[in-house]
């Protein structure tokens, strides 16, 4: 079995997580919208990802919605105690699967009282809220959403607060309402938009959790990668994954999956080990 001790670990808010965790996003049903096929299967890659050590899973109620919530809950409840589970706000489905904002402060509470129902939980680990776009951050104000969720902190019933889809001037708006455990961001191999906000985080001792680290709903596609991997005796994702691992002591992987053989591929990457010489190989990917 993998160690994907391997790969390190770094503090969240006041948690110290596995650097390779697991995002339960594809668990819900095509378009994250609906059940899934195979509700067995997915319990399945939950219990071998804690049995693997993965001890930070990311989730949102607006998967399915409710649907990969209810999963985990079923799967892992009563949670390890050194599980830590992140979730999500800022966004509700449509009846068509459509991603509607939901920012408002009765919003924001709504958001927070559905995770807490749906994963059994009387307090959530650590809440992001997400602004933006489906996967850019747009500039603007946040004040009224994260006073709204400070309150929740204050009042108990969230533990830390994470920021998703933002920029470096909204990070530091925010930090005039609560401080900030992490922020997750689009960021992968071939999409490095985030590379001064990265460093910054860094500087701050903030965890970056790049959503999408193996290119979303479109695997990221490169023959150079493809070689390299090919040379290393890997596949291409756990190269990107590795790159990532490499990219920052702070950086977080979630990467998803609703195969059992898929996920322990990629916590694999956990003991690939990049030498300068690949690193700069990849590092021309985009360029």
């Amino acid at each position: 079995m993998t160690d994907i001790t391997a790969a390190g670990s770094f503090t969240l808010g006041d948690r110290t997580v596995n650097r390779m965790g697991y995002g339960a996003m594809q668990l819900a049903g095509p378009g994250v919208f609906g059940p899934p096929k195979d509700r067995d299967a997915a319990i399945a890659v939950l219990r071998a990802a804690v049995a693997s050590g993965v001890n930070h899973i990311d989730t949102s109620d607006y998967y399915g919605p409710h649907v990969t919530n209810q999963i985990i809950c079923e799967a892992l409840h009563p949670y390890p105690d050194d599980l830590v589970i992140v979730t999500k706000i800022g966004a509700v489905r449509g009846d068509d699967g459509s991603w509607l904002p939901a920012r408002r402060p009765t919003d924001i509470k709504q958001a927070v009282h559905d995770n807490l129902r749906n994963l059994k939980l009387d307090r959530l680990d650590v809440v992001n809220l997400r602004l933006g776009g489906f996967d850019r951050p747009i500039e603007g104000p946040l004040e009224a959403e994260l006073e709204a969720l400070a309150e929740l902190q204050r009042q108990g019933l969230v533990r830390q607060i994470g920021l998703s889809n933002v920029t470096s001037g909204q990070l530091k708006q925010a930090h005039t309402f609560a401080d900030i455990v992490c922020v997750q961001n689009l960021y992968n191999l071939v999409h490095r938009e985030d590379d001064a906000l990265l460093d910054e985080l860094e500087s701050l001792g903030i965890a970056y959790v790049p959503f999408f680290p193996l290119g979303g709903f479109t695997p990221i596609q490169s023959s150079r990668l493809s070689d390299i991997a090919t040379e290393l005796g890997a596949t291409p994702m756990q190269v990107a994954l590795a790159w990532l691992l490499r990219r920052g002591p702070h950086i977080l992987l979630i990467p998803g999956t609703g195969s059992v053989a898929h996920l322990l591929e990629n916590l694999a990457a956990a003991e690939l080990k990049l030498s300068d010489e690949v690193v700069a190989r990849l590092d021309m990917i985009n360029v």
